[in-house]
């Protein structure tokens, strides 16, 4: 008797404590689910030497090569013509993008990195991943990082260094400062283009492939991890920043793509990854994301003379800049304006554009305002939310204006329609460099571009007050560690030098 009752007993509980932990699960899943209700996903895909005028509807009577996924996504959202990237080249641009801060508050006062040394984020600094994992968002980077991490072999600890020779990371080096502690759940792709056949996953390198493979491996990989959200059962938002290497070096459309333009490889290149972005946009659709998922378009700076921009425009009459003076590397508008293009069904009026100057670190505010979160305090020190432009209103003045910054480390400040360059010449690969130009040149270039938007006309000797405006507002903003409102932040460095060449 006492036996039976004792088995039944054990039973019942066993029936009962399952039921309790059932319960238990569907509340967690459902007060998740409750958190996570209405909250976007959100993907943002960026292309690396993309110019401006590559996109056949921001230039249409000179852009050749045909993008019409590009042009189709920018009819059913809202395309910005005053973006700009928070450098004319990658790594500074992707610092920022990811930290809402400018990386020439960093060790990093010109050029990029190369890899083999300590991430260029700080430990501690929040970036637009770590952020939205708070919110509840997976997170994950799929492309090209770019932005610095050791490389430490698995057997013996030993932080590896860059061999003499431009050898790959050997397979199975595990990566200590990577993507995974920025705040990204997954990560799949290459650090730069000259590492590009080494291939990562999350914090490891897991194999060698050829440069030709990168752009449909990172498509592929991008349209699994959507596959994937769309199977998770707790419904968790999610966030992917789809980092792609092209059209940037090594130029290598695949073959199915090899003079489909009839204009140059680059201009396959461009068209091949149109249609990824097309097949990224399928994925979104078909997995019934499309309504909820706030999409951004862009790129990290202006086309790479590396695409032969010189024979693009007089043979073929394709300007990737479009009308702009100079391109990737200067500190023109060539070098930094970028295509930035929303898609945000319900949310984005369709086929409208907006004129106001935003910047790529912009970003990472406008997500918080999106969600209704506040930020750490020390972050985003130059991101200005323009969430207000999504709505189809003005975005609230308050910004003075934003800062540019060219390869070689040359400052320029743009608020309103004056643009003041602390450069003689391009500050990056255009002629005339600093080296082309007589000591006895004009020291610096001041622009109105609401008159001359090809930046032709220098106005620095007859506009002295406005260089005087720009230069101090300028030098406020570099000082106090930040352009946004708030208490003064710290630079990285003691020291930022903005006249380059006369120090």
């Amino acid at each position: 008797m006492v036996k039976d009752l004792y088995s039944f007993q054990m039973k019942y509980s066993k029936i009962f404590n399952s039921l309790i932990v059932g319960l238990l699960f569907c509340l967690g899943v459902c007060n998740a689910k409750s958190q996570n209700e209405g909250k976007p996903n959100i993907v943002i895909v960026l292309c690396d030497d993309l110019g401006y005028g590559d996109v056949q509807i921001l230039n249409p009577e000179r852009g050749k090569i045909p993008t019409p996924q590009i042009d189709n996504f920018a009819k059913e959202g809202m395309i910005f013509t005053d973006a700009h990237s928070g450098s004319s080249v990658c790594t500074p641009t992707r610092y920022g993008l990811l930290t809402g801060r400018y990386s020439w508050r960093t060790r990093l006062q010109k050029g990029v990195v190369q890899g083999y040394s300590p991430c260029l984020i700080a430990p501690d600094r929040p970036t637009i991943a770590s952020f939205l994992k708070e919110q509840g968002y997976n997170t994950a980077i799929i492309g090209k990082w770019h932005l610095d991490f050791d490389y430490v072999n698995s057997l013996t600890g030993d932080t590896l260094k860059r061999p003499k020779k431009k050898a790959l990371p050997p397979i199975g080096s595990v990566i200590p400062d990577g993507p995974l502690t920025r705040g990204f759940d997954y990560y799949h792709g290459f650090h730069h283009a000259r590492d590009m056949k080494a291939v990562i996953e999350n914090d490891r390198v897991i194999e060698y492939d050829e440069e030709i493979n990168m752009l449909p491996r990172i498509t592929s990989k991008a349209i699994e991890y959507i596959d994937q959200q769309a199977s998770d059962k707790n419904e968790q938002p999610f966030f992917l920043y789809l980092a792609y290497g092209s059209p940037h070096t090594p130029i290598v459309p695949s073959a199915e793509w090899q003079g489909k333009s009839n204009i140059s490889p680059y201009a396959d290149f461009v068209m091949q990854n149109d249609a990824s972005f097309g097949a990224v946009l399928n994925a979104l659709e078909k997995n019934g994301f499309g309504q909820n998922t706030l999409v951004v378009f862009s790129s990290d700076n202006g086309c790479s003379k590396a695409a032969k921009i010189q024979q693009l425009q007089e043979e073929f009459g394709h300007y990737p800049s479009a009308d702009m003076r100079g391109s990737k590397a200067d500190i023109w508008d060539g070098g930094h304006r970028v295509p930035f293009i929303v898609r945000w069904p319900d949310q984005v009026e369709e086929a409208t554009s907006n004129n106001q100057l935003i910047c790529l670190t912009d970003l990472f505010a406008t997500t918080a305002e999106m969600l209704e979160a506040k930020v750490a305090d020390i972050s985003c020190e130059d991101s200005y939310s323009f969430l207000a432009a999504l709505k189809g209103n003005s975005i609230p003045e308050g910004r003075k204006g934003i800062i540019h910054h060219s390869i070689d480390g040359y400052f320029a400040y743009r608020s309103g329609p004056w643009k003041l360059c602390l450069a003689k010449g391009s500050g990056g690969w255009s002629f005339p460099r600093e080296k082309d130009l007589p000591s006895d040149a004009l020291a610096a270039q001041l622009y109105n571009l609401d008159d001359d938007p090809t930046e032709s006309i220098n106005l620095y000797e007859k506009h002295p007050e406005e260089v005087k405006r720009l230069l101090k507002q300028l030098e406020y903003e570099v000082e106090h560690g930040r352009t946004t409102p708030g208490d003064d932040s710290k630079n990285d460095l003691d020291k930022i030098v903005l006249w380059k060449g006369i120090e």
